[in-house]
């Protein structure tokens, strides 16, 4: 990895960052691990496939999963569905996952996203942008190496713009005012400072209208809710 100067994990949403590398490459998951804990992240745990990496998260509570797509067990995209739909071990929250890998294939980015992953970062990617994406991640924020995230938001305009497929569903979740508006700014592009600035509220306040917003929908991450926004019109 490229060498940047190091900065500290600084958790903003009151929960420490805790991170789990899953990489079969030792020495590269092992120069990981060394720059998250340098730069103030506790490493809970590491794994080299699929299998120990679900077998280990229950127990490790990690809240963001830095998580290769070729792995020699199960694939990546496999191991991101299995470890949301876990949720996080002892009643706590899933952990959000950070895909870091070697492919910046459109497909893989697209599968990683749909499967539930918050950010994807290519490993080219220096030091100091990975600890930014992993700060980024653990606060819910959809984080994408650049020229990637033009490439999500497209296909959920593609995905919203084809005919819904005519079946009964249950009504939609009914969200308060304040988590509609702060749902139209999150599709903007808005982050959460700049939201909780344009509304007059607390930048955590924000966070938790998120998290609600997501636990009422039964959504994952902030890239889902940013579809769901889009599907509804909500970001024009």
């Amino acid at each position: 990895m490229e060498s940047d100067d190091a900065a500290g994990a600084g958790p903003e949403d009151g929960r420490q960052v805790r991170v789990m590398v899953v990489d079969d490459h030792p020495m590269w998951r092992d120069a990981v691990a060394r720059d998250l804990s340098e730069a103030g992240f506790e490493v809970v745990a590491t794994a080299g496939d699929g299998a120990k990496a679900l077998r280990v998260a229950p127990a490790a509570q990690p809240t963001v999963v830095l998580l290769d797509l070729q792995l020699p067990d199960l694939s990546g995209v496999e191991v991101t569905a299995r470890l949301l739909a876990g949720g996080g071990g002892a009643d706590g929250p899933a952990p959000r996952v950070l895909i870091l890998s070697a492919s910046g294939e459109h497909r893989d980015v697209l599968d990683a996203v749909k499967a539930g992953a918050t950010g994807y970062l290519v490993k080219s990617a220096g030091r100091e942008e990975l600890l930014e994406a992993v700060r980024g991640v653990h606060r819910g924020e959809a984080v994408f190496t650049p020229g990637l995230a033009g490439l999500v938001l497209g296909e959920y305009r593609r995905l919203a713009a084809e005919p819904a497929p005519s079946q009964e569903e249950d009504p939609a979740p009914e969200l308060t005012r304040r988590e509609t508006e702060v749902l139209r700014l999150v599709a903007k592009g808005l982050e959460y400072k700049a939201i909780a600035s344009r509304l007059g509220i607390a930048h955590r306040t924000v966070q938790n209208h998120v998290q609600n917003t997501l636990t009422k929908l039964q959504l994952h991450n902030r890239a889902q809710l940013v579809r769901y926004a889009i599907e509804r019109n909500l970001d024009e």
